[in-house]
């Protein structure tokens, strides 16, 4: 590295005296976002900040220092970034910032708007800030994850270092870089498509049009919201004067899936069908226990024990279903034989031969 002219040094120099301003504009900006993020709501994979090293600022005068008349015109003397996982998260954040901070505009730049062949992994977009109480600019980068890990490819291949690489290597790392930044922006879009489908799901659930939704995690849950089994397990719970504890039900649907359930419809009129026989098989395992606890699973557990042996699952049935509840367990064979004998004299229950 060349030898600092006097200028250079002095402000080098006032680089050192202002390190702990330095220091604790890193740690108000990083708090400001952090903040701002945690009160939107927004994920993030990466929220960093860092002050300039006097070795890296020394090497940006050895260049370039006759440009900076005092230290105040470098901008980048703190850095902040923020990596999200897709890119309408990034424009999100931008409008952020610019809530938060004094944008110069003159010296920020989106390069995402170049549209270089093989800039993908430079695409961030570069917003110089002013924080209120400062005298310093920062720089903040807002990049998406895919691009993040590109550029950090990129810096190790040394891609983009100046030295000519072959042609053959060249053109197959653009060719990636196209691929990620269509892969980048399809997450984009399948999440906005995603969105869109779950609320056509929340209104057919609300308007009752349940045959019109297929049967899947998402529609399940938004069928749940609507706490179908509430009634049932009211009653259920009587029996006792017991306490509901809540606990998830996504685990029944697979079962209710095995149960020939295809639509929130076939959901709704298993429970409506077999309801009052969960609660009279309810009545027979509890009626003699002081049982005062019960999990909010406890109606749709046996809306399926009721659905199985009414159709002649038997023994088999309930097994298979504690397999599918509980996982592979030495106790789901016992649990299905006592289920099974709490349930033998009903009058919904067609025995197995």
């Amino acid at each position: 590295m060349e030898a600092l002219d006097l200028h250079c040094q002095l402000i080098l120099e006032q680089y050192r005296e202002s390190q702990s301003v330095l220091q604790q504009m890193k740690e108000d900006v990083l708090r400001c976002l952090r903040e701002a993020l945690d009160h939107s709501g927004l994920i993030v994979t990466t929220l960093e900040a860092r002050v300039k090293t006097e070795q890296s600022l020394a090497g940006k005068l050895a260049l370039k220092g006759g440009k900076y008349a005092t230290l105040e015109d470098i901008t980048d003397l703190v850095g902040a970034r923020v990596v999200t996982f897709y890119t309408d998260d990034v424009d999100r954040i931008a409008s952020m910032a610019e809530q938060l901070f004094e944008i110069d505009w003159t010296n920020s730049v989106d390069k995402r708007r170049l549209h270089q062949l093989d800039s993908f992994g430079y695409n961030s977009l570069h917003y110089i800030c002013r924080m209120p109480g400062y005298d310093f600019r920062f720089e903040l980068q807002l990049r998406t994850t895919l691009q993040h890990a590109w550029a950090a490819i990129n810096h190790d291949t040394g891609y983009k270092s100046g030295i000519e690489i072959p042609h053959e290597y060249m053109r197959r790392m653009n060719r990636l870089a196209g691929m990620l930044e269509m892969a980048d922006d399809e997450f984009s879009r399948i999440r906005t498509e995603l969105a869109d489908y779950r609320r056509r799901v929340q209104k057919l659930v609300r308007n009752g049009k349940l045959d019109d939704v297929l049967l899947d995690g998402d529609t399940f849950r938004s069928y749940l919201q609507a706490d179908p089994l509430r009634k049932l397990n009211k009653r259920i719970a009587a029996i006792n004067q017991a306490e509901i504890q809540e606990a998830p039900l996504t685990r029944y649907l697979r079962v209710l899936k095995e149960l020939q359930c295809n639509t929130l419809g076939d959901v709704d009129r298993l429970i409506k069908r077999y309801e009052d026989d969960a609660y009279l098989l309810a009545r027979h395992q509890l009626g003699n226990t002081d049982l005062d606890i019960l999990s909010s699973a406890i109606g749709l557990q046996n809306i399926c024990i009721v659905c199985i042996l009414s159709t002649g699952g038997g023994k088999i049935g309930l097994e298979r279903l504690f397999e599918a509840l509980n996982g592979h367990n030495s106790q789901n064979g016992a649990l299905a034989e006592l289920t099974y004998n709490q349930a033998r004299n009903l009058p919904f229950m067609q025995h197995d031969n």
